[in-house]
């Protein structure tokens, strides 16, 4: 028997090689998960993470999206490149498809831009049209318009063809479980995993109704953790909860409510990370995509400010690295063949 530093054992006997195993500290190659939690247009930010970490070499072995989590998670596990990303989104917003969106008509009202006298009437009423609305069908958004918006960033692959493996949650509304989909088509799993309750109807997949995973699970870190990765990243993109309006209808507590409910969800989704990345958004609507640019940026200085740690979880993990091809190389060395007269 010959043995190697931390438990790398290999066993011989007259016959030769017998086997070749592990002793108690033997560790394998550790895997690197993000975890990219939904916020409609504060979701953006991620983006701007995922730049610093590309900058770092610091490449996940898979990627588990919540939401809008789910729809930039799924572009970057499609190949796409973050820069690539970055420009699309660029595009996308002062495309027709975008312009002339009910989306962009809801972020302009949320948004709290300056507008004409006009601007502020008719976008008082179209709001309480679309209240109005939700009370006689399943959505306020018409879902083709999202459809649009996953398609224009999301290539028409199954999940199993994505380059890094991929999740996207969601939550089905008959069971009240959360959903890890990880099969079938990718653009739309990423559907269901984004249709918002309210603003957009539930996606059936399987039999089963599914919508937004925020529901359940706004950042996917435990799910990450289960899907394999020993070391977690996660980027919450929520609303900061300090940060409350006047709560003056129905509507506004009901709002409260969920983002409350939301905080302590993640708080206990988030308990366990290894690198937590929280990017400063204030109190930016999900339907505003007007300021993508500084979402972007708010998302790269957060990640800047975690660097110390980031550096120390690509150090980490290039000595893993390097530990599991010595023990490879090992492990090829000390492997003796049969010979073919037995």
């Amino acid at each position: 028997m010959v043995a190697f530093g931390n438990g790398f054992l290999v066993y011989f006997s007259c016959g030769g090689f017998v086997a070749f195993g592990s002793g108690a500290g033997m560790k394998k190659a550790r895997k690197i998960g993000l975890a990219l939690g939904g916020g409609g247009a504060r979701g953006l930010a991620h983006i701007g993470v995922m730049k610093v970490l590309e900058r770092e070499k610091i490449t996940p072995d898979i990627i588990v999206g919540t939401s809008m989590g789910a729809v930039v998670g799924g572009a970057l596990a499609s190949g796409m490149k973050v820069e690539e990303l970055e420009e699309r989104v660029g595009s996308f917003l002062e495309s027709n498809l975008y312009q002339s969106s009910e989306l962009k008509a809801m972020g302009d009202a949320e948004s709290g831009a300056e507008q004409s006298l006009s601007r502020r009437i008719q976008s008082y009423f179209k709001t309480k049209i679309r209240l109005a609305q939700g009370i006689f069908r399943a959505s306020i958004l018409p879902i083709r318009e999202i459809e649009e918006f996953i398609e224009f960033f999301v290539p028409d692959i199954q999940m199993e063809e994505t380059v890094i493996p991929f999740r996207a949650v969601a939550t089905d509304l008959l069971s009240g479980e959360y959903v890890v989909l990880k099969s079938g088509s990718l653009r739309r799993s990423i559907l269901a995993s984004s249709a918002v309750p309210g603003a957009l109807p539930p996606v059936e997949i399987d039999g089963r109704q599914l919508s937004d995973g925020g529901i359940i699970c706004v950042v996917p870190a435990r799910c990450a953790r289960e899907e394999g990765a020993d070391v977690v990243i996660a980027i919450p993109v929520d609303r900061d909860i300090s940060l409350v309006s006047g709560l003056q209808t129905a509507v506004d507590i009901y709002v409260r409510a969920g983002e409350i409910q939301g905080f302590h969800l993640e708080n206990y989704d988030l308990k366990d990370v290894d690198v937590l990345i929280r990017p400063e958004l204030g109190g930016t609507h999900w339907t505003d995509f007007s300021q993508s640019r500084e979402l972007i940026s708010l998302g790269e200085a957060a990640a800047i400010e975690r660097l110390p740690e980031i550096r120390r979880l690509a150090k980490a993990m290039a000595k893993w690295e390097l530990m599991d091809r010595i023990k490879r190389s090992v492990k090829r060395f000390f492997v003796i063949r049969p010979s073919r007269d037995g």
